[in-house]
């Protein structure tokens, strides 16, 4: 063959790859961010935080974090030993509040604040209401419990007992409760009920009654024990880890070892279900998941992966990932197991680490 001929091909061949990649639907982006590695500010009082159970923003776009100071080690406490084997440093209590700047605004809280009511064993969730109240829970051993409190940390009331887990149909107990979602217009408050139970569970946000529950597909919850990493498990595995309320009225789920998450109306009837990354085993791929206030609507949903440490904006009609941001990785804008995230008004993301991360990183849209 001539060399002439040779060019015409490839010629040609370039031509068909452009008119194909020309004749594709173009992608849509997701949102973009950057990481503001200047929040929060050094903590007061020689405090040090743990690892970051739960995240929530107030109407007044204060940043609550629910951190685990039991989960220190000796060295990162070493003032508080006694004797003190280091300067630094003591731990902080475990409910902090972030203003915008990254100051402490408020503190309290912890396992030895105990006053007529069960501490959790590891902190875990944290809701703050739009009547002042604040909602805690724990996925530690026995914390069969919710905890309901005013802003300013003085006890309300106990919702269930700290106990051994009882079932996922009882509508006394709780079973170490992944996360919360309220629903002002209903007055509702929705549990990711939990790393024991294997179910969401809706409560007054008055009384804290159950009112009603539901498992995977919408079906009753039962306690099976089932294989995890199955996208298409019968029932949710341990842990249900996240919710969230679109404003369509859709209850998102997330059923982490299982890598999905599963939607459904406020009634617990089944809508579909998103799977990611479905190879994924460890923790799973679905931590949590989040809308931006910006996204007026709600064409995307924030999924935090904490197994492979990445942010990923899905595209909600159909559950395609359109965009990604951070890796594993110690340094600004790198997560070692992200945890949890929120959106303030404003649009900014911030996330909370556990295991060894233990750090706070605050995400300013780039858009």
């Amino acid at each position: 063959m001539t060399h002439a001929r040779l060019r015409m091909r490839a010629a040609a061949a370039i031509l068909s790859l452009l008119l194909f990649a020309l004749a594709r639907p173009a992608l849509a982006e997701g949102p973009k961010f950057k990481v503001d590695p200047f929040w929060p500010k050094p903590l007061p009082n020689n405090w040090i935080i743990g690892q970051v159970g739960g995240m929530a923003i107030d109407a007044q776009d204060n940043i609550w974090v629910f951190q685990r100071p039991r989960s220190l080690t000796p060295d990162e406490k070493g003032a508080a030993l006694k004797p003190p084997r280091s300067k630094c440093c003591v731990p902080a209590p475990s409910v902090l509040v972030f203003n915008q700047v990254g100051d402490v605004v408020k503190a309290w809280g912890g396992p030895g604040d105990n006053q007529g009511y069960d501490w959790p064993a590891q902190e875990h969730s944290i809701l703050v209401d739009n009547k002042g109240f604040v909602w805690l829970s724990g996925n530690g051993k026995d914390d069969s419990m919710v905890l309901k409190f005013t802003t300013d940390g003085k006890f309300v009331k106990q919702l269930g007992r700290r106990g051994p887990l009882t079932s996922s149909t009882d509508l006394t107990q709780f079973g170490e409760v992944g996360g919360f979602a309220f629903d002002a217009a209903a007055n509702e408050i929705y549990a990711a009920d939990g790393y024991g139970n294997h179910r969401v569970a809706v409560l007054d946000a008055d009384t804290g009654a159950i009112k009603r529950i539901w498992g995977a597909y919408g079906k009753p919850p039962t306690d099976q024990d089932l294989p995890k990493y199955n996208p298409d498990s019968p029932q949710f595995g341990n842990p249900v880890h996240c919710i969230g309320l679109a404003n369509d009225g859709l209850v998102y789920v997330c059923d982490r070892t299982n890598n999905r998450i599963q939607v459904f109306h406020k009634d617990g009837s089944y809508v579909r279900q998103f799977v990611f990354d479905a190879k994924t085993q460890g923790s799973g791929s679905t931590w949590g998941m989040a809308f931006s206030p910006l996204d007026k609507t709600q064409d995307y949903f924030m999924l935090i992966d904490g197994t492979n440490n990445v942010m990923e904006a899905v595209r909600r009609s159909d559950g395609a990932v359109v965009g990604s941001f951070g890796s594993p990785g110690r340094n600004a804008g790198e997560f070692h197991w992200v945890h949890v995230g929120a959106f303030d008004s404003r649009g900014n993301f911030y996330t909370g680490e556990v295991d060894t991360g233990k750090r706070l990183q605050k995400w300013v849209p780039a858009n």
